[in-house]
């Protein structure tokens, strides 16, 4: 008849063994401090996480804004010095086209070296913003005009791949969308953090919570 006391504690020579259930418990035990470790270690990550994005969600356009303003600037820049900017000649094909060939190639130049210039410094400012986002919305039709005038040349690579002059004016496509974002700023939008939005009508009840409870007395 088996012995009710040798239930898997001792062996048959009366060592003590460990139970299954001393090994779960002993593994259930032993990661607890790691558990800890990588919740702190979350929780401080989350918080650099949150910090970046109230950052990003104060100053990202206003970077945007200036960013756009030194690509704008150093492009009419070079346009001032001949066979300097590498758009120069599309820059000078597509103006001829766009006016009947009434505006000399080298007055169209320098007209848009200085409009390009008086982009980038109100952007870079942030003054007359609407002034800036009127001229570019005439900068940006010369900027995309290529396209559809001179679709030709700027698509006669192998299989109609771009040219470099077509991907000089195709990279122009993130200029357009980062302008757009920038002109919607000129009203008074502006990018919002809805958790932070809450928290503040939070804060903001419970403020007015005792005035309540004040007048109510």
């Amino acid at each position: 008849m088996p012995d009710p006391r040798n239930d898997g504690s001792v062996n048959s020579g009366g060592e003590p063994v460990q139970t299954h259930d001393s090994d779960k418990h002993d593994r259930d035990a032993r990661p607890v401090p790691r558990r800890r470790a990588l919740a702190r270690l979350a929780q401080r990550l989350d918080a650099i996480e949150l910090a970046v994005h109230c950052w990003l969600v104060d100053h990202s356009i206003s970077l945007l804004r200036v960013s756009l303003g030194l690509v704008f600037l150093g492009f009419g820049f070079l346009k001032f010095f001949p066979m300097v900017s590498p758009a120069e000649q599309l820059v000078m094909d597509t103006t001829s086209m766009l006016t009947f060939d009434l505006v000399p190639g080298s007055v169209a130049i320098i007209g848009i070296a200085v409009l390009e210039c008086v982009i980038g410094l109100w952007l870079i400012s942030g003054r007359a913003l609407r002034g800036a986002m009127y001229l570019l919305a005439i900068e940006l039709v010369g900027i995309l005009a290529p396209v559809v005038l001179l679709g030709d040349r700027l698509f006669s690579g192998p299989h109609h791949a771009p040219t470099l002059e077509g991907q000089y004016v195709l990279k122009d496509i993130i200029l357009v969308a980062a302008v757009l974002v920038v002109a919607a700023t000129v009203r008074g939008g502006r990018l919002t953090d809805r958790r932070r939005r809450r928290s503040r009508r939070a804060v903001g009840n419970q403020a007015r919570k005792p005035a309540r409870e004040r007048e109510g007395s």
